[in-house]
């Protein structure tokens, strides 16, 4: 039994969390950047508004001039779409969960990183010691120490024994059992 975890979710809800990680200093117009006097434009796709600028007259929503400036899907499948990028959820994973198209979650998804790389913090630590995870403590080294072959290595210029393959048959003196 599947459970449509889009109707679960609230989409006013969902579409406050999403203007809060567009728009960290406040709302404001693409344009002039100012917040005041902006009036509801229209309501074609409640919870997302069109909104237009008192100063400019500027006609845009949440979405504009963002990384999701044109993307036709809703608050809720947004916050899911985004949850499953920071999870790490493969991209044809999240188009089966989410029923959509794969090669449009791609795009978003390589629009997303790009912003998040070209954003992200390029300033060293100025901690002088670091800790490391314990996942990356003993990485390479090996539980046990490596089985030793048993007989003795082959001298030089004398070709050791080799494993068979299957099919192959072993010289005919070297058979066993037989003249």
């Amino acid at each position: 039994m599947d459970f449509p975890i889009t109707e679960l979710m609230d989409p006013d809800a969902c579409y406050a969390e999403l203007v809060e990680w567009l728009h960290p200093d406040g709302f404001a117009c693409p344009r002039c950047a100012r917040g005041d006097r902006m009036a509801v434009h229209r309501r074609r796709r409640p919870p997302v508004l069109d909104h237009r600028c008192g100063h400019c007259g500027r006609v845009f929503n949440a979405f504009t001039g963002t990384a999701l400036h044109g993307v036709k899907r809703g608050p809720v499948q947004l916050v899911l779409i985004i949850r499953g990028f920071a999870q790490g959820v493969p991209t044809a994973q999240l188009a089966r969960e989410l029923g959509c198209d794969r090669s449009e979650l791609l795009n978003l998804r390589h629009r997303l990183q790009d912003l998040a790389s070209r954003n992200r913090d390029r300033m060293p630590l100025d901690d002088k010691v670091l800790e490391a995870d314990a996942a990356y403590q003993n990485a390479g080294e090996k539980r046990r120490a490596a089985p030793r072959p048993r007989g003795p290595a082959a001298s030089a210029g004398e070709q050791g024994a080799r494993p068979r393959q299957l099919g192959e048959r072993p010289a005919a003196g070297l058979r066993r059992g037989g003249p």
